[in-house]
């Protein structure tokens, strides 16, 4: 668990568009607390040495890059609202006035987009937050340097596989050793303009490779409790998440399967009035995260976002409502119906203090449900076991065996709207509108790709950019 100290700090940051990380705040201080002397260095310049000094400056830092990942265009939802329309055919209505996410929507994305900029520039800010930490790593106390190691390592490999699977062609699109990836950063950026650090895009191969060495090497360090902060089995499950986009089954239901079987968490439960308690709008401000969830990112009444509220809750802008295709998905007795309300929201966003689930446990059953089906094996379950964990919590009669289909539905319906559509649409080769009907644009569309940013690419001429762009 991390100190009182730190939980502090950590609920202080905020995750928004405009406020930087605490290390670099705390950069910003050390450089201003110089001021009075005559040879004061620009304050463009990150002197590591001198900034990165103590264990309580390193570990601070993470917590900043914690801040970051958290920011509106990452993992405070907004790469994940953008990854749903995008993979969208028919299911969702967009209304919102924010000519971005229109181009998104209609898979007319120009080079300039500010959303593509924004998950682009966030990320690579987030990436060098945790380069600075690992570079400081031999300052951080021995008790908990390992820790603070695999956090940061956790945080980077996150990253990179969010914004591979964005801004690349699919793994099985082509040969993924000649398709062009994203850049790799692993060592700090000394000065924040960036110039020096002009890298040409690597292949998506190795960017997949340092994905799972970072994350494979975050799950040996990590603890397997860590307060709200990275653990083992966080990583876990994200290894479990890169394999199942890599088609790579055994390796896929192995790393659930860890998770599910640590015991370490349980499936929320339904209320009286129907409703998954994963989702309730009354979950109380600043509350911790629930039994399910694997990894969230912290909203409270004074700092975070979560851009899923405000995008798809009505008590947020209410801009994507959900179009009869998708009601159309459920069986009649589905008590998942109930987080779809009368007005056509989404209602598993509702709670504005509600933190941002990015992997919980009911993901874990199906991963293992499909990897176990696929391979006709029995890794911790039968498939129709983990399958009817999922839709018993539903209100739903077990099913006595399960086909691919039965899982993919299952998964489609589990976990509508948290950002899965346009990977699971990827990772199956499969056409935008295959769970509703058929048509769309099938899974090699360039359209379906992000741009390379037109900013990067004027400051980094190495940079490629995709196929229709």
């Amino acid at each position: 668990m991390a100190s009182k100290q730190t939980l502090s700090l950590f609920k202080f940051i905020s995750m928004k568009n405009k406020i930087f990380g605490i290390g670099f705040l705390t950069i910003t201080i050390l450089l201003y607390s110089c001021s009075k002397e005559l040879d004061t260095k620009p304050f463009n310049n990150i002197d590591q040495e001198n900034a990165l000094r103590t264990s309580s400056d390193v570990e601070g830092l993470l917590v900043g890059a914690y801040g970051d990942l958290g920011a509106d265009d990452l993992y405070g939802g907004g790469i994940f609202v953008t990854a749903d329309l995008l993979g969208d055919f028919n299911e969702i209505a967009w209304s919102g006035t924010y000519q971005g996410m229109t181009q998104i929507k209609n898979k007319a994305i120009s080079v300039d987009n500010v959303f593509v900029e924004g998950t682009w520039t966030k990320s690579y800010k987030t990436i060098n937050d945790v380069n600075n930490v690992l570079g400081a790593i031999s300052v951080v106390n021995e008790a908990n340097r390992e820790k603070v190691e695999g956090e940061a390592k956790f945080i980077r490999g996150s990253v990179y596989f969010d914004l591979v699977r964005l801004y690349a062609k699919a793994w099985n699109d082509g040969d993924p050793s000649a398709n062009d990836g994203v850049p790799i950063k692993l060592s700090p950026t000394k000065e924040l303009a960036g110039a020096a650090d002009q890298l040409p895009r690597d292949k998506v191969s190795a960017v997949y490779a340092q994905v799972l060495k970072d994350l494979t090497e975050a799950e040996a360090l990590l603890p397997e409790t860590n307060g709200f902060f990275a653990t083992k089995y966080a990583a876990s499950a994200m290894l479990a998440r890169v394999y199942l986009q890599m088609g790579d089954y055994a390796k896929a239901g192995a790393a659930a399967s860890s998770v599910i079987e640590s015991g370490n968490y349980k499936l929320t439960q339904v209320n009286i009035d129907g409703i998954i308690e994963e989702f309730l709008f009354t979950r109380a401000k600043g509350e911790d995260n629930t039994t399910e969830d694997i990894f969230a990112i912290q909203v409270t009444p004074t700092s975070g976002i979560n851009n899923f509220q405000t995008f798809y809750s009505e008590n947020g802008r209410g801009d994507i409502s959900i179009r009869d295709e998708h009601y159309n998905l459920f069986e009649a007795d589905d008590l998942r119906q109930n987080l779809l309300n009368s007005d056509g929201y989404s209602a598993k966003f509702d709670n504005v203090y509600g933190n941002v689930h990015i992997i919980r446990l009911a993901e874990m059953y199906l991963i293992r449900a499909e990897a176990n089906q696929r391979l006709g094996t029995a890794v911790g379950a039968e498939p129709a076991d983990d399958v009817n964990i999922i839709r018993n919590r539903a209100g739903l009669a077990s099913l006595p065996s399960v086909t691919i289909d039965d899982i993919l539905k299952e998964r489609k319906i589990e976990l509508s709207f948290e950002g899965f559509n346009l990977h699971d649409i990827k990772r199956l080769g499969v056409s935008t509108g295959y769970f509703t009907g058929g048509g769309g644009l099938d899974y090699t569309a360039s359209e379906l790709i992000f741009p390379i940013p037109k900013r990067d690419r004027i400051v980094n001429p190495n940079l490629t950019q995709n196929e229709g762009y």
